[in-house]
């Protein structure tokens, strides 16, 4: 147990873990593989039913428990105040909760802050937010440096996607403070087979319990049902909704695209929510997360979607992304004859991380996307007193 030179307990002592814990080392796969990506021009990742709950410890004692797959039981001696998350799907539950920022996540780039422009009062500066992930993955060192009381993300992704081994997972939890989390945005990683995936709002309560706000969080589930309740009416039937494929492709002038078949992951939530059909789903295009794999415009033809999907563009503006990607496939001799592009159907698809804040805003710019909706779907007022903490 860390403690200060003279012999007392720091905080970080009274921020452990719980008999419980059953080590990520245990339920990895494949260990090694690495990731380099620094940019939205670089490939897109770097980045059974449970009686899980948070249980208090005996009475008079203020620790309380938290169970998550696959760390297992993180026991709180006291609520967390510093924290670092893996991408923006769990910082935005964070911001959420009425928390501060991360002090630190895997690539800031991916997590697009300017979302809470659209939410009075609410902003995230990004200058303050340590970028982890570098060309030869995350380092342990910036965890010191960092000092948070929470780590949330899946140890299973440093150690299959990153450079980690258990021992390096074993030095940050025991000698800077507990890790909590799931890779939620992708059900489509072959390591995670033999342990749960979580939805976005099985995440979002977790994290509720971790940080002791569970009225927030029951206040913005409510927000969630209502928004799903005025969703309903807009989102036509079957035969009436568009078949979209859905590619990464960084930059300007993107001609390598890494494809993604439609799952439950998070990251593809508000597609689901508006039930777009796959157009990559029954073809023998793979998925990247899969396959690491990519297609070029040849590809896609053969496919022929009605409607493109182009992520790693949400740093541009609609019109920016229509003056840019959009202009330069309308005049390339392949792209140009994609239907989707003929028909002006190329749109971006959204981020790869989405929380509950970020998630209501894509699905509903989407919805009047693709469904010509043009009224608010959720009081954004009501989402801002929330993080606020005035409901």
């Amino acid at each position: 147990m860390a403690r200060n030179t003279d012999g007392n307990a720091t905080r970080r002592d009274y921020l452990r873990y719980g008999a419980g814990v059953v080590t990520a080392g245990l339920l990895a796969g494949c260990s090694g593989g690495s990731g380099s990506d620094t940019t939205d021009t670089a490939t897109p990742e770097t980045a059974a039913a449970d009686t899980e709950s948070a249980t208090a410890t005996p009475e008079g004692s203020e620790s309380y428990s938290v169970e998550i797959v696959p760390v297992g039981e993180v026991t709180f001696e006291s609520v967390p105040e510093t924290w670092v998350a893996n991408n923006g799907s769990w910082a935005d539950m964070g911001i959420a909760l009425g928390l501060e920022a991360p002090k630190g996540v895997w690539l800031p780039s991916r997590y697009h802050t300017q979302y809470y422009d659209e939410i009075p009062g609410v902003s995230v500066d990004k200058d303050g937010i340590t970028k982890l992930w570098g060309d030869g993955g995350v380092g342990k060192e910036q965890f010191h440096a960092l000092d948070a009381d929470v780590h949330v993300f899946d140890p299973n992704f440093l150690l299959n996607r990153g450079t980690w081994e258990q021992t390096d997972v074993d030095e940050l939890r025991n000698q800077v403070g507990p890790i909590f989390g799931n890779s939620i945005f992708s059900r489509n990683y072959t390591w995670h087979d033999d342990y749960r995936y979580y939805t976005l709002y099985e995440a979002f309560e977790k994290l509720a319990q971790v940080f002791q706000r569970t009225d927030r969080y029951e206040a913005f589930e409510q927000i969630h049902e209502d928004f799903q309740a005025n969703l309903a009416p807009v989102v036509p039937g079957r035969s009436e909704r568009p078949s979209a494929a859905v590619v990464w492709g960084g930059g300007d002038q993107p001609e390598k695209f890494y494809p993604y078949v439609i799952d439950e992951g998070t990251s593809f939530k508000h597609l689901n929510d508006l039930k777009v059909k796959d157009a990559l789903a029954n073809t023998e295009v793979k998925d990247f997360h899969s396959s690491r794999g990519s297609i070029d415009f040849e590809t896609l033809l053969e496919v022929d979607p009605e409607v493109l999907l182009v992520r790693g563009q949400e740093a541009k503006t609609a019109t920016e992304f229509q003056d840019t990607v959009v202009a330069f496939m309308e005049n390339h001799n392949i792209a140009s004859e994609l239907t989707a592009v003929s028909n002006g159907d190329v749109y971006r698809a959204g981020p790869l991380y989405q929380g509950p804040i970020t998630n209501l805003l894509v699905t509903e710019r989407l919805a009047g996307t693709l469904y010509d909706v043009d009224e608010e779907l959720f009081d954004k007022q009501r989402v801002a007193d929330v993080v606020h903490g005035d409901f």
